[in-house]
């Protein structure tokens, strides 16, 4: 089992800076791959970003386009999304979330990858 806890979220004006934070308790954090995902208001959840479980790979929705950066620190269980360059569009829940595959070998990008979800985190960018 393991306990995921968004923080970070808030809000910005275009062309802003967030950075998101997650962090994992009740596991061998290094045993899971960690993505994040966002959910806007009438929108499935969209994937974002996943980091591998030694942080090595590392796996980006093509719409990021180098504005975001996913790290992890295993030595105090975070992850950590970078965001730069907000738009509008960007609003959203941003969730954190652990995949089994740790070596990102699944489809990634597919929420039934994750088996753990942090609670999310808003992020609302305004024109």
């Amino acid at each position: 089992q393991v306990q995921l806890v968004d923080s970070g979220g808030g809000s910005v004006q275009t062309g802003g800076s967030l950075r998101l934070s997650c962090v994992a308790s009740g596991s061998t954090f290094t045993d899971y791959g960690m993505g994040w995902f966002r959910q806007a208001p009438g929108k499935e959840r969209e994937f974002v970003s996943a980091i591998s479980g030694l942080g090595g790979s590392t796996y980006y929705a093509g719409w990021v386009k180098g504005r975001f950066t996913i790290s992890r620190d295993n030595a105090k269980n975070t992850v950590a999304l970078e965001m730069n360059s907000l738009k509008p569009e960007d609003t959203a829940v941003y969730y954190c979330a652990a995949s089994p595959k740790r070596f990102l070998e699944g489809n990634m990008n597919d929420v039934q990858e994750y088996i753990y979800w942090g609670q999310g985190t808003q992020v609302t960018v305004s024109s």
